[in-house]
């Protein structure tokens, strides 16, 4: 084992070598190849460096010392303590972060769920290095969420609610709201229908057909509308589904044991007083779920959602993990995609429909239609 020392020696080459790189790193003389070879060095040295930094933040234990030293804002340097500490009872996580196959911020994500949910390290790393940021941040927050679903979770979801505005450098008004799985979840579902709808017509009346402004600015539009109670925009999918696992309901919605559901899909666990509390709810729909069978299916809403849209809604199982993209991952702004195109005949079931993001869904009707043309 090296001491002090020498590895302080080893580190000082290491910074002298990388100050010369950058000192005759001229990247407008590179091909595009070798632009991407450098980039992908540099990540690996800033990987590998972040290691050290967990570690050693880890000894020091002062946050801002390390927020002064690393040029961090200091929640991050708490952060970079906490990753520290998991790092120590977590070989999958140390081994990544000291090869440098993860970054720094794909270990704090997994240290998250590590703590909460101790293993969940040996899942997570995989993910980390073959899937985009968003799909591990994704699984590590349902990972920690169902661990911590039998530990008070609902409570400490209700005692967190909150809501704060404030005026930013250009005069905008800037609102952020906290809100529960169960109440969040239908506004967010009803103010994207109505962004929809905006758009749709903003593309209706403009020249060459195109949708004029970004979809956040209608987006933005919407909830105002949804506040004011003038927004007109309606869901096609069903705003809210929680699923339950049948034996949660035959002991009374008392508890959630391990390998059962009680969970609003894609967005995380709620407690089965929430979910008989809610059941009365114009916009709730639930399912009831027996062992890898969707046992029973109910209706708990006034207005009817199609069966085949709330299966959708669900995912695949057993994990019933709710609606992403299945190219890239993505949960925003999904739709609905026949694998098969409608057009030659594909039938609007659930074999044949799966969830693909805006970009994506455009990107392979793109491909369908060159498909249909066929070679030229």
């Amino acid at each position: 084992m090296m001491g002090d020392m020498q590895v302080e020696l080893i580190i000082d080459d290491a910074i002298a070598l990388l100050e010369k790189a950058n000192a005759n790193l001229q990247p407008e003389l590179l091909t595009s190849s070798g632009g991407r070879k450098l980039l992908t060095a540099y990540a690996r040295a800033e990987k590998l460096a972040a290691f050290g930094v967990t570690m050693l933040a880890r000894k020091v234990n002062d946050s801002a010392e390390i927020a002064r030293v690393t040029g961090s804002p200091e929640g991050k340097a708490k952060e970079t303590i906490a990753t520290g500490k998991v790092l120590a009872s977590s070989s999958h996580l140390s081994d990544a972060l000291k090869v440098g196959s993860i970054s720094l911020a794909q270990a704090t994500e997994i240290a998250k769920a590590e703590e909460s949910s101790p293993g969940a390290a040996k899942a997570l790393v995989p993910i980390a290095k073959k899937e985009p940021f968003h799909v591990l941040k994704d699984q590590a927050r349902k990972a920690k969420l169902e661990a911590e679903q039998h530990k008070g979770l609902a409570d400490r979801q209700h005692s967190a609610r909150s809501a704060r505005s404030y005026n930013d450098d250009r005069g905008m008004v800037n609102i952020h709201l906290e809100l529960e799985p169960h109440i969040g979840a239908p506004i967010v579902a009803r103010a994207e229908a109505e962004a929809e709808r905006l758009a749709r017509a903003a593309k209706r009346n403009s020249p060459g057909n195109t949708v004029p402004e970004r979809f956040e600015c209608y987006l933005a539009d919407a909830y105002a509308a949804l506040v004011a109670g003038a927004g007109m925009g309606r869901a096609k999918r069903p705003e809210l589904v929680v699923l339950v696992s049948h034996a949660v309901v035959t002991r009374g919605w008392k508890d959630v044991r391990k390998g059962e559901l009680c969970k609003i899909p894609g967005i995380g666990p709620v407690a089965p007083q929430v979910a008989r509390t809610i059941a009365k709810d114009a916009f709730l729909s639930g399912v009831f779920y027996d062992g890898k069978d969707l046992r029973q299916f109910k209706r708990w809403s006034r207005t009817i959602p199609v069966e085949i849209a709330t299966a959708l809604e669900l995912g695949q199982p057993p994990a019933f993990d709710g609606v992403a993209c299945v190219d890239c991952g993505n949960r925003f702004k999904t739709q609905i995609d026949h694998v098969h195109p409608r057009a030659q005949g594909g039938p609007t079931s659930n074999p044949n429909l799966r969830p693909r993001c805006w970009r994506c869904h455009q990107a392979k009707t793109k491909r369908d239609g060159y498909a249909r043309a066929g070679p030229r």
